[in-house]
Formats: structure tokens, C-alpha cells, sequence
């Protein structure tokens, strides 16, 4: 593994032996961290937030499970 820093960015070079599947996970928590970086929520917003998310996919799917 190299790790360079290269102008205003971090460039990591990983051998192709390396799973991609576990990259992925490391890239996936990147974009995540990067995403949320400057928010200002709570905890408890985000919670609310998915709990209304979850309630309206129950809502419109809810058929397919339960005949």
C-alpha cells in the first residue's frame, strides 16, 4: 500500500489482491463522512427522519409482504 499526498489530496494506491467489496465499504464511509461533514443535525432529527422514511416505504409496499 503507498500512500501519497499529492497538491490538496490524498491518493492511496492498493495492491489488486486487495477485496473490492472491502474498498467499497471504506469508500462508501469516505463519501459519508465527506457528505455530512458541515451538517449541523442531531441525532435525533436524523431519527425522525428515517423513521418517517421507513413508515412511508411500510405504507406502499406493505402488500407485498402481507397477503
Amino acid at each position: 500500500m503507498v500512500v501519497e499526498r499529492v497538491n490538496d489530496e490524498i491518493v492511496i494506491r492498493l495492491p489488486k489482491t486487495v477485496k473490492f467489496d472491502e474498498i467499497q465499504r471504506i469508500i462508501d464511509l469516505m463519501f459519508y463522512k465527506e457528505a455530512t461533514a458541515q451538517s449541523q443535525a442531531k441525532q435525533s432529527d436524523i431519527d425522525d427522519i428515517a423513521k418517517s422514511a421507513n413508515k412511508g416505504w411500510w405504507e406502499k409496499n406493505r402488500d407485498k409482504f402481507i397477503k
